[in-house]
């Protein structure tokens, strides 16, 4: 087993295809088979499950993918040391909640962008649940998700403070009053998993209201689309809705004040050996929300 077999065994399981893995490696389908099953043979195990839709990982892959992540990285890191006038084009691979992509996200990449034209940032969004099982499996190298995590094999960084507030249509001036009333017909919630769905049950289930319809929607404009036509309500970052709110699209409500404040954290893998590219990410999080905490309010 050589880098060589390492960089073969990370394209397939990032590509989940052979084709998609000789592409990415400008060889031939053939050439990643022949590497692939020249691993297996060394190791005496079987790194993936073929299908007719592509590739799995078995258990012995899940166990060789986190120390071939970690060994790239050492690599990459190893040339950066003895050669920092090469440039090389390296990979950051960042998971982010559909709001904190749409809010923060864009801010914090022009910060971050100008000094570091040699990193392909590629961006997957998701719930935090989604999130944080693809940190930890070595998916993502970090990943902004909504509070805090008491797993050991996490740690975080404090990244932006969030008020959430209720969102529904401009027609419902108090929703306290439609509440009472039974006159909401259904909650927009992304996907289980989304701390912020969670929230809106929990405030549901403080005024009696255990059963709404909830209609699932992949998208933070669905969403907002939806609740602004008067089909529901949802609860979002105010950052994200203030914007609709001054056009008059959408009608914003407040929290309680301990249900309104969340942190987005960046997550990461506790003991995995940091990318050059993530450590400069880091420290352009570090030097400051390039959005301030209260500029929504």
């Amino acid at each position: 087993m050589d880098s060589a077999d390492l960089d073969t065994f990370l394209a397939v399981v990032r590509a989940g295809n052979i084709t998609k893995a000789a592409q990415h490696l400008g060889t031939v389908q053939s050439n990643v088979t022949t590497r692939i099953r020249s691993l297996e043979s060394g190791l005496g195990v079987r790194l993936f499950h073929r299908h007719r839709h592509g590739v799995t990982l078995t258990d012995a892959g899940n166990g060789l993918l986190p120390y071939a992540q970690q060994i790239e990285t050492l690599l990459e890191r190893a040339i950066a040391a003895i050669s920092p006038g090469r440039t090389s084009q390296s990979v950051l691979r960042l998971g982010s909640l559909e709001t904190t992509s749409a809010a923060r996200l864009p801010a914090l990449l022009k910060a971050f962008a100008p000094t570091q034209r040699q990193i392909e940032v590629s961006v997957q969004t998701g719930t935090t649940r989604e999130l944080v099982q693809a940190v930890l499996e070595y998916r993502l190298d970090g990943a902004f998700v909504a509070g805090t995590f008491d797993l050991d094999e996490i740690e975080e960084i404090s990244a932006f403070r969030e008020e959430l507030v209720l969102v529904s249509g401009p027609q419902y001036q108090s929703l306290e009053a439609a509440i009472r009333e039974g006159h909401i017909p259904n909650l927009f919630v992304f996907r289980v998993g989304c701390s912020y769905r969670q929230r809106l049950e929990d405030f549901f289930t403080s005024h009696g209201v255990s059963v709404l319809n909830q209609m699932e929607l992949g998208t933070l404009e669905g969403i907002i689309g939806c609740v602004s036509a008067g089909l529901g309500v949802t609860l979002l970052p105010r950052s994200v809705v203030v914007a609709y709110a001054r056009r008059g699209e959408v009608k914003l409500h407040n929290l309680p004040p301990d249900m309104a404040r969340i942190e987005t954290v960046f997550a990461m893998r506790r003991g995995a050996v940091h990318s050059s590219a993530l450590e400069q990410f880091i420290d352009v999080l570090k030097a400051g929300c390039p959005l301030p905490v209260d500029s929504y309010q």
